[in-house]
């Protein structure tokens, strides 16, 4: 009697994208706000974007960085799309002004 042949699923690893963002000390309140909207609308922009947070700090700790993006994409190359998409590059560039450091994390899941 022949056994069944097992059923091979193809597993395809989605990219999840962490980015912790440190303000500088001398960066005003509404500097900060402003480029934490501009980040919070990029997934209404870049549609290689598949789920998108952004959130602040409260517990300010001294650890602690202040925001936090989580991004979810559909591969590497989505990653890259983001990446060099204007409008993600232009808050990039503004928030470079604004920060002093600048941690991230890409991994597959």
């Amino acid at each position: 009697m022949l056994k069944p042949r097992p059923v091979c699923y193809q597993y395809r690893a989605m990219i999840k994208h962490v980015v912790f963002f440190k303000f500088k000390p001398e960066a005003g309140a509404s500097e900060r706000r402003a480029v934490v909207d501009q980040l919070r609308a990029l997934p209404d922009k870049i549609d290689v974007i598949r789920s998108f947070e952004i959130g602040e700090d409260i517990m300010h700790s001294a650890r602690a960085w202040d925001v936090v993006e989580i991004a979810t994409y559909d591969d590497l190359e989505a990653l890259e799309t983001y990446t060099r998409h204007d409008d993600h590059v232009e808050v990039v560039l503004k928030l470079r002004e604004v920060c002093e450091a600048v941690g991230s994390v890409d991994y597959e899941y």
